[in-house]
């Protein structure tokens, strides 16, 4: 998969220091989805089974024993990844996933 942008996760955990501790698990995420070739969302869940699947392709994980969100817009057909939003908890309450 293709995954637009790493730049998102590298700015939440290098500008909120104390979110520094999303830093690994974020970039373990991105080295598996990087290597997944998902085709529908059956394979995200097989992958990742605590994974929230949403309308408008929208995918949820959660990052850091769930301390975290990231949500994700996936075009399977594509093969591209696109990173919508990744904040905590509290964060992710505050938005519409399926539109962001």
């Amino acid at each position: 998969m293709r995954i637009l942008s790493k730049r998102t996760l590298r700015e939440f955990w290098e500008s909120y220091p104390k979110y520094a501790d999303a830093e690994d698990p974020l970039k373990s995420w991105y080295r598996e989805a990087k290597q997944a070739s998902w085709l529908t969302p059956a394979d995200v869940k097989e992958q990742y089974r605590n994974a929230s699947i949403l309308r408008n392709n929208r995918t949820v994980f959660n990052i850091a024993g769930n301390k975290y969100r990231l949500v994700v817009e996936i075009n399977y057909a594509l093969q591209i990844i696109f990173i919508r939003f990744v904040g905590t908890h509290q964060d992710y309450d505050a938005v519409d996933v399926e539109t962001i």
